[in-house]
């Protein structure tokens, strides 16, 4: 049998993450969890994208080490190598020394400084507008020089810049930043969804490319009167929109980068003709945590809910939440009162993500919503279709079940009911009867494994294992005995000739990869 292609495997990935996810609570929770921290007299530590978190590493449900601060928008450690303990007492030297670290890996220019560069360069004939490719930035005259042998789009039209997640290459981290951009369709879907519900205003937080679609109708279209803010981590957009249309900001913490102008202009879209009208929609990374995201997203609420009268309190800041499917229970556990919608989102940057797929190829990406669905109406030109039992709109092959008394798919295709675990479960998934519940056919049936992968011990991890160095220092004196053989045959072979002609070679350094904003 042919060995599963990258695409493949990536999709049995997406599977196999998605039975992780939905586990109805078999077993407690392993891994690193956040903390919300209850002293709110102290400030985290800071890194370069604002301020920690607080984690603990957490076995079957239990603290099992010391609390530790860590980077709020990056979980891999190559990406922000910011880590601190809880009660770490730092000394003067190495806080002065962490500030002016952190001030190296802002932006070079302010927000408004990048503005006055953008009003220059809409001044310049259409022959002077040049956009580098390899810095990603707008080049005014004075910058041609030094970027002379870098790739330049020349020519760049207003058109163009009206569109500027076409003209940046997006940052594809998907544990950070993740600009998977919306198709046309998508993008498209939304922004008529935001008018037939008779929106007016769209706080958009990390949704660059609707930001861009809302600016472009209402500059096209004399009636359109929607508005929008965006608020992404990527500092880039501050080229090409003014200080009341775009704020840098980390979802992950709720940090204007920007500091209080920043903020106060984020609470004055909220808080305009008393927050009527306005919607939040977000499109986190997939790899994000859902409780720093939910404590976002209530820190929102609560803006919005500031200058709303009394007889209005009760009522929650509409929102588009769009996350895979598989993080449904997570999302409910913060916010009982949303509901997933069926309506797939795909990406034009993502192979994966795609309209038009069958099975499990499927785009797994929703929209969660406190909006009650029956109010939003699905394209039936897609397949998507009103279901009068359940009072929303289904995709085609989501039937109803009449034990479960639900249309019960989430990933698309048509699940079917096992009376064992009285619940309907995905058609690729069987009742095992060892572990009692449906589950993938190579399931382990002992579950996931807490605990070392070299040793198999529970009390410590591969990359803590006493057992893991032996192995490393055999295999670095191995290798360290190859080339010493090699380079003494070759050595006598070449003996007697002239030294030019030496076979030995040194081996090539890796070239490090550059990035204008080296900590995001």
């Amino acid at each position: 049998m042919a060995a599963p292609s990258s695409k493949e495997k990536a999709t049995m990935a997406v599977e196999a993450a998605a039975a992780a996810a939905e586990g109805p609570g078999r077993r407690r929770r392993s891994g690193v969890e956040m903390l919300v921290s209850q002293d709110t007299s102290a400030s985290p530590p800071q890194c370069p994208h604002g301020p920690t978190l607080l984690f603990v590493k957490v076995s079957q449900g239990k603290e099992e080490a010391r609390r530790f601060y860590a980077c709020s928008a990056c979980r891999d450690r190559k990406d922000c190598n910011f880590f601190q303990w809880e009660d770490e007492k730092l000394s003067e030297a190495r806080l002065a020394a962490r500030e002016i670290y952190n001030r190296r890996c802002q932006p070079p220019l302010s927000h408004m400084q990048y503005v006055k560069r953008y009003w220059k360069f809409i001044e310049l004939p259409l022959s002077q507008r040049k956009f580098c490719q390899t810095c990603q930035q707008l080049l005014l005259p004075d910058d041609w020089g030094k970027h002379f042998d870098h790739r330049v789009l020349c020519d760049v039209s207003i058109a163009q810049l009206r569109r500027p997640s076409e003209l940046l290459h997006p940052l594809e981290n998907k544990k950070t930043n993740a600009q998977y951009l919306f198709t046309k369709r998508s993008c498209q879907f939304l922004l008529d969804l935001i008018c037939t519900l008779g929106f007016r205003k769209v706080l958009c937080v990390g949704t660059p490319r609707l930001h861009e679609l809302i600016r472009l109708k209402a500059s096209g279209d004399k009636e359109s009167d929607v508005k929008s803010l965006l608020l992404d981590i990527d500092f880039r957009y501050s080229q090409f929109y003014m200080e009341d249309s775009f704020c840098h900001y980390n979802m992950f913490n709720h940090h204007f980068f920007n500091g209080k102008a920043a903020f106060e202009t984020c609470r004055k879209f909220l808080q305009e003709d008393k927050g009527v009208g306005l919607i939040l929609v977000a499109d986190p990374p997939f790899g994000g945590l859902v409780e720093p995201l939910a404590v976002t997203f209530r820190k929102f609420m609560d803006m919005w809910r500031e200058d709303q009268s009394p007889d209005n309190n009760s009522k929650e800041l509409p929102v588009f939440w769009i996350f895979p499917y598989f993080f449904e229970s997570r999302i409910l556990q913060f916010f009982p009162s949303f509901s997933m919608l069926d309506y797939q989102v795909d990406y034009d940057n993502h192979t994966l993500y795609k309209h038009g797929k069958t099975g499990r190829k499927q785009s797994p990406v929703r929209i969660f919503t406190n909006i009650p669905p029956n109010k939003i109406i699905l394209p039936a030109e897609e397949g998507y279709r009103f279901c009068t039992m359940c009072q929303r709109y289904v995709s085609l092959e989501n039937q109803h079940c009449e034990i479960c008394n639900l249309c019960t798919s989430k990933d698309g295709r048509r699940w079917k009911h096992c009376f064992l675990c009285k619940k309907c479960v995905k058609p690729s998934w069987i009742h095992c009867s060892i572990c009692n519940y449906c589950a993938l056919p190579n399931h382990s049936c002992a579950g996931a494994k807490d605990g070392c992968f070299i040793c198999g011990e529970a009390d410590h991890k591969r990359t803590t294992c006493p057992n893991s160095s032996a192995p490393k220092r055999a295999n670095k004196a191995v290798r360290k005995q190859k080339p010493k053989k090699r380079n003494k045959m070759k050595m006598e072979t070449t003996k007697g000739q002239s030294m030019n002609h030496a076979t030995v070679r040194r081996k090539k350094k890796k070239k490090r990869r550059g990035h204008q904003y080296p900590c995001s």
